[in-house]
């Protein structure tokens, strides 16, 4: 799956959990950025992993606080 369908599905995802702009999404855009506390980053994780149908490992979780950390644990989860 290209980066650029990722990132949509991502920002729809973020834009339904978070009930936010989906415009005002950008990869740069930190889920602090978006007033996500943790509770928040577990459902958006959920998510993610149920639209992309793949687990994304506990170590990588912990990394994930900006939209583009999300996409990068999701293309390396898709090469698992």
């Amino acid at each position: 799956m290209e980066r650029s369908e990722i990132f949509d599905k991502i920002v729809d995802i973020a834009s339904d959990v978070l009930g936010v702009d989906a415009s005002s999404i950008t990869e740069k855009t930190t889920f602090d950025d978006l007033n996500a506390d943790s509770l928040d980053r577990l459902q958006l994780v959920t998510a993610m992993e149920d639209e992309f149908e793949l687990e994304i490992d506990d170590e990588k979780l912990m990394t994930i606080a900006s939209v583009s950390d999300a996409i990068e644990a999701i293309e390396s989860a898709q090469e698992d």
